[in-house]
């Protein structure tokens, strides 16, 4: 056997560890199929270029080959996944269902360390982990926008680059997050001044909170294909979120123990306030949950309850399932103008609806797991009719105005 036709067979011992990794994974034939049919390529492409053996530098020369061939964009998204799972494979790496393909910029190691210290910071007044993660993000995205601090990392700060980095930022709310950095940095002696002064204040917009009626919710729930299985879950996730005004974080965390089918209970610890919570397993909810549990979902040792359906059979994420409510919205052709689409939006509509059915608010405060009392105080923005009994009656004229208006002095 010629020595090319030995590296090419390692190439093919190579494919075939890999395709049974993809079967540990719990993927198809169909998608096993595709990756073999695309990889079957590189085996090609080695013998025509004269490549004695495979590295992930070869697989990606070969992603390059297939980008710059004008061959279709479908096609070479799907040489690009396959590429990186088999280089993945080869160097042992963590599996990931999606991999992020933007640029991750360096810092300078001063600017590192105040970031880590500020992380710290934040978890002992009590933050909580997905908090700090994306205050995180935004620093990052401020010290990237402030070109002083690439060279001299924050001794390079100024009052005009500290205001012109946060202008960039587009996400407002990250405003107050620079500004309570900077502070931390100055009372701890990192910098020298106090450049959270220089960061303007931003006010949201007054808006009241979005809500659907209860014939526009039943609309979005008629709208999800219960034949399907992917439809089952979903059907039985936005139940959660409908009738019981559950997070959405909550609700692609919880597991089997969380159901009590039994006492007819929910059981869990809400992710945001870290407070247990007990919810009634309402009849119809119980239906659909058994109806996906027993009819679609995934077999798979994964105690999460709620699955992707494309292997390998990761729990769901909140993502997911922002972008599945979403295709209800459209699809059951809901009037969205002026108004959010995501699960949230559930919460207000059942705490809008409960208010507006005469329902305590402290009730309403217990069903929504709210930890703060003055939480639901916005939601009485809403009910129109205790608000009309608070009305105050128009005073009779009393011709002040008008004279002043024609000249006078009345006022």
């Amino acid at each position: 056997m010629e020595p090319a036709e030995i590296q090419n067979e390692q190439f093919r011992e190579l494919l075939e560890n890999f395709i049974n990794f993809l079967r540990k994974k719990c993927y198809k034939e169909r998608p096993i199929n595709k990756y073999r049919r695309i990889l079957a390529g590189i085996d090609l492409y080695m013998q025509e270029n004269g490549i004695d053996g495979y590295d992930p530098d070869v697989g990606r020369s070969y992603y390059d080959y297939i980008a710059a061939s004008g061959t279709r964009h479908f096609r070479i998204v799907e040489t690009r996944t396959a590429v990186r799972r088999l280089n993945d494979y080869c160097l042992d790496a963590e599996y990931k269902v999606r991999k992020s393909y933007h640029t991750t910029y360096t810092l300078p190691e001063d600017c590192e360390h105040a970031i880590r210290s500020y992380e710290q910071y934040c978890r002992d007044i009590g933050n909580k982990e997905k908090t700090v993660s994306d205050k995180r993000r935004m620093l990052r995205t401020f010290l990237t926008n402030c070109p002083a601090c690439g060279n001299d990392g924050l001794n390079g700060l100024t009052v005009s680059s500290v205001t012109g980095a946060c202008f960039k930022l587009k996400n407002k709310d990250a405003w107050a997050v620079v500004r309570s950095f900077l502070k931390f940095l100055f009372t701890r002696g990192i910098v020298a001044a106090d450049y959270s002064t220089s960061i303007p204040h931003y006010k949201r917009e007054f808006k009241l909170p979005a809500s659907y009626t209860t014939e526009e919710i039943q609309k979005i729930e008629a709208a999800v294909d219960r034949n399907t299985a992917t439809g089952k879950r979903d059907y039985a996730m936005l139940l959660f979120a409908t009738r019981l005004g559950m997070r959405s974080g909550d609700i692609v965390l919880l597991r089997m123990d969380n159901i009590d089918f039994l006492h007819k209970n929910i059981s869990f610890v809400q992710q945001k306030t870290g407070v247990e919570l007990c919810l009634p397993l309402l009849q119809e909810i119980e239906a659909a949950l058994l109806d996906y549990i027993h009819n679609a979902r995934p077999a798979t040792d994964e105690d999460r309850i709620f699955l992707r359906h494309n292997a390998p059979y990761f729990p769901a994420t909140t993502a997911l399932l922002r972008s599945e409510t979403k295709k209800y919205f459209k699809a059951a052709g809901i009037n969205t103008e002026g108004k959010k689409r995501g699960l949230h939006v559930f919460r207000a509509s059942l705490a809008t609806s409960m208010v507006n059915d005469d329902v305590p608010y402290e009730i309403i405060r217990g069903i929504l797991g709210h930890a703060d009392p003055d939480s639901i105080n916005h939601y009485a923005k809403l009910d129109i009719e205790r608000l009309r009994t608070c009305a105050v009656a128009v005073p009779e004229p009393t011709g002040a105005f008008k004279e002043f208006l024609e000249g006078g002095c009345g006022i």
